[in-house]
């Protein structure tokens, strides 16, 4: 078939390299525009630009579906559409100019966790497992018939980033099998049972951790956001990253929710039940650093966590 792929982000690569190496043709890659990166914001191109660019696909550079990008989607005439993250909506008349429609790898068992970023609300509500589906795209949010699915079990310390990486692989060859299918006729799609979730696009606020909370919410939250939004607190009231934490070993001394110590050389911090150690931090305008030698640069006989 002749296909056109839309795409922006790291997790969408791994689809793209799967499709264009198979018997397809990928006709262009559709991915938004090049982004400011780093302190210096330089202008960058998206993964799915650069490794469309690397495997000689043609890059339509769009924020928005817009006229001009359907026009150009309906120049190539393309068979199907196949969306992997690329952030933006499709509607008509795009929606329905491929002769099979659209259809959209999500990392989650739809109709769990419908919207923009379900790996990361699966790990904030403690989900003991995930996984990929692959729809056909409708108007209505995520909302469409699935073709099948994969079913991911999460492992305890999986942060956000780790288990995109797992299901970007493993979401891949489900996509390029169904794929196959819709070519050969044989795929079939079957509503979505059960109540929806919806999973919204996360902001710095959803970093911030809550000592008061169980040790599992706080882990939760902070696999959630990591590494992007990224976990924050604040510490005798500066801002502080938390780049690596978890559960704090067996023996570690009981804390009041925010209470912060050093324990065998690790600092660790009370939460409403376990304590948590936190391994690598942040602080404002710095780079980040061992825990413990931050603690120990503090100077102070008290140490809070705030939420």
């Amino acid at each position: 078939m002749r296909l056109v792929f839309a795409g922006t982000p790291e997790p969408a690569v791994p689809s793209l390299e799967l499709l264009a190496a198979s018997h397809h043709e990928v006709l262009a890659a559709i991915t938004r525009r090049d982004a400011p990166v780093g302190r210096k914001r330089v202008l960058t191109p998206s993964p799915v630009a650069r490794r469309a660019e690397e495997l000689e696909i043609d890059v339509i550079r769009a924020d928005r579906l817009d006229a001009a990008t359907t026009a150009q989607v309906e120049a190539l005439a393309p068979d199907l559409g196949v969306i992997v993250a690329y952030g933006g909506l499709v509607r008509e008349p795009l929606l329905s100019m491929p002769r099979y429609g659209w259809i959209n790898l999500h990392f989650s068992l739809l109709p769990k966790w419908r919207g923009a970023a379900p790996v990361q609300h699966a790990l904030i509500a403690g989900d003991p497992v995930t996984g990929a589906s692959v729809f056909q795209l409708v108007a209505g949010l995520d909302a469409g018939d699935v073709y099948d699915e994969i079913v991911h079990e999460i492992k305890p310390d999986s942060t956000a980033g780790e288990l995109l990486e797992d299901l970007a692989v493993s979401g891949a060859t489900l996509l390029a099998r169904v794929v196959d299918e819709i070519d050969g006729g044989t795929a079939t799609a079957q509503p979505q049972t059960g109540e929806p979730s919806y999973a919204s696009k996360l902001e710095d606020i959803d970093g911030q951790l809550t000592w008061a909370q169980s040790s599992d919410r706080v882990l939760g939250r902070f696999r959630g956001v990591t590494p992007a939004p990224g976990a924050h607190t604040t510490i005798n009231g500066a801002r502080v990253k938390v780049l690596e934490a978890r559960t704090a070993p067996a023996g570690a001394p009981s804390l009041p929710p925010g209470q912060v110590a050093l324990h065998h050389k690790e600092v660790i911090i009370g939460t409403a039940t376990a304590p948590i150690q936190v391994d690598i931090v942040q602080p404002a305008g710095k780079g980040p650093m061992r825990a413990a030698d931050w603690f120990r640069g503090l100077r102070s006989e008290t140490v809070v966590a705030g939420s």
